[in-house]
């Protein structure tokens, strides 16, 4: 099957997916923020589907590893909440362009960064938790991008537990997003089967993590969270007004 990539693209494609396993396997999310502004700059075509794959296959890998430590009652409140958000995502896919989704997201999360690092902490509740889901499900499914609005309520966690319940809910979140895409017929085949080509690389940088989550102190995994999400944000406006 024709991928319809040259061979810079893909090489570009595979180191974005490495680190961004390494760094989802590190601090709890990663492959979107990291792959997705490489993956929209060089193959646009390609996003939302391709990201949405392999953050539903991140997961499996993770929770292999460990899945003691997730917030299972946290999870109830944000889970539920992430289905409108991804009918909404949907309707924006369909509406607006990429450019003025990506924008739009990008700008929110950097607020969002910037009001929990000077004067905003956000409480782990039922209301935070259900807000986050509804939000990530509209990001997620519009831009692939959809780790931060959680990641930012839970970043006071301890990291275990932040890394096992991120990974559940990214499983559920793509796979609601991937229906919901593919529903609305913007699915395509080679964006599942780059996703399988992939996945050797997903694995060898979820095997790298483990060099760096022995050298991280749980401490500054707040900061890992909050810099990994403005990476991404930045990224991502970049991109789109670019």
């Amino acid at each position: 099957m024709d991928l319809g990539l040259d061979a810079w693209t893909v090489a570009a494609l595979v180191a974005a997916v490495f680190v961004g396993a390494a760094v989802q396997s590190t601090v709890g999310l990663g492959v979107g923020l990291v792959a997705a502004p490489v993956t929209a700059l060089l193959a646009p075509d390609l996003v939302p589907g391709l990201l949405l794959w392999l953050a539903a296959a991140m997961p499996v890998v993770t929770l292999a590893r460990e899945r003691d430590a997730v917030d299972w009652p946290g999870l109830l409140w944000a889970l539920p909440a992430r289905l409108p958000g991804t009918a909404v995502g949907v309707l924006l896919v369909t509406t607006f362009t990429e450019r003025e989704i990506g924008l739009s997201v990008g700008l929110m999360v950097l607020v969002a960064v910037a009001l929990t690092i000077h004067t905003l902490e956000i409480p782990v509740t039922r209301t935070s938790l259900a807000t986050a889901g509804f939000v990530s499900g509209v990001t997620g499914t519009a831009t692939s991008i959809g780790g931060p609005p959680l990641a930012l309520v839970y970043q006071h966690r301890e990291p275990r537990q932040v890394r096992c319940t991120l990974a559940v809910y990214f499983l559920a979140g793509a796979t609601f997003s991937l229906v919901g895409l593919a529903l609305a017929g913007t699915l395509e085949l080679r964006e599942l089967v780059l996703a399988v080509l992939l996945l050797p690389v997903l694995v060898a940088g979820f095997a790298f993590s483990g060099v760096l989550r022995s050298r991280v102190d749980p401490g500054h995994l707040r900061w890992g969270i909050l810099i990994v999400c403005a990476t991404g944000a930045l990224a991502l406006v970049v991109r789109s007004l670019v």
